[in-house]
């Protein structure tokens, strides 16, 4: 979602402002904009599109000063104009914010009754306005921003600056992500570390309803009751934050390759030689009745698959949840349930919404992140990382495969709590784990192979993907990979579904992906498979070399895996799903990284 930045700084900030954004761009937006203050005088650039035209645009019209907010925005309220581009101002505030504004309607009205009529479609000028308005009535910088924001509802992130004040900005967050960070006479807000991992490595995360008013030598944090606290002060991993493509064309292409690498390192931290070493040691399964699992887009996919590790390996029942729908719904959560609450970011708003209703139900909340500082972590009763680095690419990759490295550890601890593996069973099976990473090398190296086949899938309008068991929740991944980088419309559906309704899509235009190793449930899936290629349709098989044999010559495309013990094949097979989706993008020339509309970060309802 919409990125921010501001910084107080002792040099020229336009510029680096530019570059804090560049290092957002992952989070999606359509817009961009900056302000700043020179000799106390505020003033703005701002322009549509990517980063690159507001960079031209300053080449043309600079835009002095030492300090100065910037913004790039994912439309929520208002087409991608200029005029709705952040940074907003009115009078003597400029303001950047990520987020709703639910009662700016509300606003408008009264400060319409006041005379003071809006120049944009967006909520977030509406901020600007109200807190202009208390400065008219009499109020300080800070007095005005404070009363600005009691009256806001909704969720948000927000950074001010004030016309007249070099020395301050007023930040505050509620529901979204706001991060403090503290450097040499100098200070900074972000929307995450990896926008201020060049400025500092000093960082404090605000804590939900926190407001702080910031200069370059102090830091005020009031919580969200008026009272001033403490928040701690945070060194990050310099490394963690990097934000650069190694020579690869794409993030997105890195981000596939280094999938061996990151999955060993989440198994180093999970497992040792012989046992599964949580890095949580008070979890314990054995009192665990059911399982409640609650996520969004990929992550959800990742607890579908989970289901089927749970349930099989473990015993435990499982339900699984879209976090949008989940508590909107007031679902019972009986004792003995487990919540756990899976993300990337660990600040996706639907997903943390929902953490905050099973709060005070479920015995305990286990967050599944790959950011330990992020809200879900800190609101979790136990967080488990999944260590997957800095991903980048809007369409997840790796963090998608280090869930489910995580999700199925947690699977096979359950498993031996609860019995129904012995510790020579778990040594085996941790073995085998710990050599996936070759496997997934392996499977990088069928690219051209792939390559070759999303080619052909590139001049399709429809695409199917097909699978059963721990393979369905991979088709849907496939599906949903393919349609939100190349835009091609791809659906995914339970192999034995087919009869009841896709099968009147087939037809010689329609590809058919089959995810299908050769577990016990191969056969069913190739005959299914068959039922597809009888009516013209075209059959890329993603399977192993005994699939392949079993499966025929007649098969329009097959792509070969490295054969893995069946709970693992979840892991590996999302490779090549990856690269399809990738390949076909590259071939209909679509961006990559940042496909239209998408957002890395969903920070809003």
């Amino acid at each position: 979602m919409c990125g921010i930045v501001g910084i107080l700084g002792t040099h020229e900030v336009s510029p680096t402002l530019v570059e804090a954004l560049r290092r957002l761009e992952y989070r999606g937006y359509d817009s961009a904009g900056i302000a700043t203050l020179n000799d106390g005088h505020l003033d703005r650039r701002r322009a549509v599109g990517k980063l690159v035209n507001l960079s031209d645009l300053l080449v043309h019209e600079p835009l002095p000063g030492k300090a100065g907010i910037g913004h790039t925005r994912w439309a929520t309220h208002g087409a991608p104009t200029e005029a709705n581009a952040h940074p907003h101002r009115a009078g003597r505030v400029a303001v950047v914010h990520n987020g709703i504004i639910e009662n700016y309607k509300d606003l408008r009205r009264e400060l319409a009754s006041a005379g003071i009529t809006p120049e944009s479609d967006t909520d977030t000028e509406t901020i600007a306005q109200l807190a202009q308005y208390h400065l008219e009535q009499g109020k300080d910088p800070r007095a005005a921003a404070m009363a600005t924001i009691d009256r806001l509802e909704g969720a948000f992130a927000l950074v001010m600056l004030f016309d007249g004040e070099p020395d301050l900005m007023i930040g505050a967050r509620k529901g979204s992500p706001l991060a403090l960070g503290f450097g040499e006479g100098e200070a900074y807000f972000g929307s995450d570390a990896i926008a201020l991992a060049p400025l500092t490595d000093r960082i404090t995360y605000l804590e939900e309803g926190d407001r702080a008013v910031l200069t370059r030598a102090s830091c005020q944090i009031q919580d969200a009751n008026g009272n001033p606290v403490e928040r701690e002060i945070k060194k990050i991993q310099m490394d963690a934050a990097r934000v650069d493509k190694a020579g690869y064309k794409h993030f997105m292409a890195k981000e596939i390759a280094e999938q061996p690498s990151v999955i060993s390192g989440t198994l180093s931290a999970y497992l040792t030689q012989d046992s599964i070493a949580l890095p949580e040691p008070g979890m314990d399964f054995t009192k665990v009745d059911r399982l409640v699992m609650v996520a969004c887009g990929t992550a959800y996919y990742a607890c579908l698959t989970a289901k089927y590790w749970f349930e099989k390996l473990a015993g435990i029942p499982v339900e699984v949840d879209i976090a949008s729908e989940f508590r909107y719904r007031e679902p019972p959560i009986t004792p003995g349930t487990q919540a756990i609450f899976v993300s990337q970011s660990g600040e996706t708003a639907d997903t943390l919404a929902a953490l905050h209703y099973a709060r005070g139900k479920a015995d305990r909340i286990v967050a599944v992140v790959n950011v330990p500082e992020s809200s879900m972590a800190r609101e979790a009763d136990y967080v488990l990382p999944i260590h997957a680095g800095a991903e980048i690419g809007v369409a997840s990759t790796k963090a998608f495969t280090c869930m489910l490295t995580v999700l199925l550890t947690m699977a096979l601890r359950a498993s031996a709590d609860r019995g129904r593996m012995n510790d020579n069973q778990i040594a085996d099976f941790s073995r085998k784990f710990r050599g996936l990473p070759g496997a997934l090398n392996v499977a990088l190296g069928r690219d051209e192979i792939i390559e070759d086949a999303a080619r052909q899938i590139a001049e399709a309008r429809d695409v199917l993907f097909l699978g059963r068991g721990s393979m369905y929740p991979l088709a849907l991944e496939g599906a949903l990979k393919l349609k939100e980088i190349s835009y091609i419309h791809a659906e995914a559906y339970a192999s034995g579904e087919l009869k009841h309704g896709p099968i009147a899509l087939i037809d010689k235009s329609v590809p058919v992906v089959v995810m299908a190793p050769r577990d016990g449930l191969f056969e069913k899936t190739v005959s299914n498979m068959h039922e597809v290629m009888a009516r013209g349709g075209r059959v890329c098989l993603i399977t192993d070399a005994a699939g392949a044999e079993l499966a025929g010559s007649d098969v329009w495309r097959t792509i070969l895996m490295p054969e893995v013990d069946e709970a693992f094949a979840p892991i590996l097979y999302a490779l090549p799903a990856q690269l399809l989706a990738y390949h076909a993008a590259v071939a209909k020339g679509t961006d990559v990284d940042q496909p239209r509309n998408l957002a890395k970060s969903v920070t809003v309802e």
